[in-house]
């Protein structure tokens, strides 16, 4: 014990020296102890003295901070020095848990900051921290070193990593690194370091171990989808469900969470269920609500989380008061289609729900039957190759049966039909000559809906020269 005060002792006056040189400018907090390891006995008490130029505050290892009866810490102003602020640390009854680093840091900047790495060393617990029977779990993360956490509670204890069933590795301070402050590090792990292993050492005879399971996450997300592609549209009252699935990699951990508009009001349950495949594993999870209302119409938001992988999708819900049909035209009750035309659509205006069921006429009579070129699309009927007698009237019969809801709308299509002149078709290149002052009639019959109208044009023929023998 006189030992460590005296050591103590000297390490404050060495950093009062180098305080004394910087002139009170600290960038860093100065510790009483210029090493950076300290080794004490266990039950002994520690004592360190931190100052620096601003507020100070400390941060203990893990076996500190779970414990902090043992701790007393007191902040002043330095002695001598009004201008700088000291800190003191008393642990007292020190325990191997308690083996690791100690920083004393600015209050309002963490990243200036001296630490000292303490180990307290115990006559049966070479190991830092207690392992029960069952092993812990290290992971295997892609790109991260590998660490088995076998810290020990004095530097120079000799451990050996075993892989079960009794596989000793042998640090080269390369592929695997031992350290007495980390455990041992594997920088980049391979298939290798699967399994069952094990940190061993033997103290006063007695062999002490900690058993370690690593583990491999996966990460990878294959697809999410929800059960409804489309917005969903319901009428009030009606059950909702909807069905989050995720497909994902064998050995994945998946988080499916969701955020719907009845939330703060807990309006919907949630199920979840996992379906194992050869190759992968599928996460389902369902979010049903009994009887819809008004308040839950919105975006409904599937997340999935695996690891890092962040995925989501969501879809729409409309929710009505009851069914309606809304029919009327689109473009008038009068429509005009050309005669040739590869196809034309008749499509009012239409909104109904529950979808509706629709019957489309030509002149009284089912168009579907009347013509083969007729088909309904959705609520439009589509005429192919229009011709001239598609012209008429035509009605669409709209239908909620279960509800008693029924609606028409009759629409008149007119065909136009390109003029055509009948003599044109037969008429010859050459019209032959007639004498001077003779009488001829000229005929030109046409047709076409709406009917043509006729223009007749003169276009006098060019005169022609004197024989050239005249001119000569």
């Amino acid at each position: 014990m006189l030992y460590f005060v005296m050591f103590a002792l000297c390490g404050w006056r060495s950093a009062l020296a180098k305080d004394q040189t910087s002139k009170g400018r600290l960038s860093a907090p100065v510790l009483n102890v210029t090493s950076r390891e300290l080794v004490m006995e266990a039950n002994q008490t520690l004592q360190l003295h931190c100052r620096g130029q601003s507020e100070l505050s400390w941060a203990f290892p893990v076996g500190v901070a779970k414990d902090q009866r043992s701790v007393r810490v007191v902040d002043s102003r330095c002695e001598g020095r009004g201008h700088l602020h000291c800190s003191s640390l008393t642990l007292s009854g020190a325990q191997p848990r308690h083996t690791g680093s100690f920083r004393c840091r600015y209050r309002h900047q963490h990243s200036k900051q001296t630490s000292l790495y303490v180990y307290v060393t115990g006559s049966q617990q070479p190991f830092v921290e207690v392992q029960t029977e069952v092993p812990g779990v290290v992971f295997m993360k892609e790109g991260e070193a590998l660490v088995f956490p076998c810290r020990v509670t004095a530097p120079h204890i000799p451990v050996a990593l075993i892989k079960f069933p009794g596989q000793r590795l042998v640090p080269d301070q390369k592929s695997i690194i031992w350290s007495s402050k980390k455990g041992f590090i594997i920088p980049s792990p391979s298939y290798r370091f699967s399994g069952l292993f094990s940190c061993e050492t033997r103290l006063n005879g007695i062999l002490h171990s900690a058993q370690y399971l690593t583990h491999r996450p996966v990460n990878k997300i294959l697809d999410v989808y929800l059960n409804s592609t489309r917005p969903v549209r319901s009428l009030r009252g009606e059950r909702l469900a909807l069905t989050c699935t995720v497909t994902a990699e064998w050995n994945s951990r998946v988080s499916i969470t969701w955020s719907y508009p009845g939330q703060v009001n807990d309006s919907a349950s949630i199920s979840r269920r996992i379906v194992k495949g050869t190759s992968s594993i599928m996460f389902l999870s369902v979010l049903s609500i009994t009887e819809l209302s008004r308040a839950d119409r919105g975006v409904y938001v599937c997340r999935v989380r695996s690891g890092p992988v962040l995925r989501e999708t969501n879809t729409s819900v409309t929710v009505y008061d009851r069914p309606f049909i809304r029919l009327k035209h689109r473009h008038g009750p009068v429509v005009n289609a050309l005669a040739g035309q590869k196809s034309y659509r008749l499509s009012p205006k239409l909104r109904a729900f529950p979808p509706p069921e629709v019957i489309w006429l030509k002149d009284g009579m089912v168009a579907a039957e009347r013509c083969s070129r007729y088909h309904v699309d959705g609520h439009a009927l589509v005429i192919r190759d229009v011709a001239e007698e598609d012209a008429g009237l035509y009605t669409i019969l709209v239908g909620i049966q279960e509800h008693g809801l029924y609606r028409n709308l009759t629409l008149s299509l007119v065909v136009n039909v390109k003029p055509q002149i009948g003599e044109k078709a037969v008429s010859v290149r050459d019209p032959g000559t007639y004498p001077r002052g003779s009488r001829q009639a000229l005929l030109c019959t046409s047709q076409g809906f709406p009917p043509p109208q006729i223009h007749w044009l003169w276009h006098p023929c060019p005169q022609r020269g004197p024989p050239a023998a005249a001119l000569a």
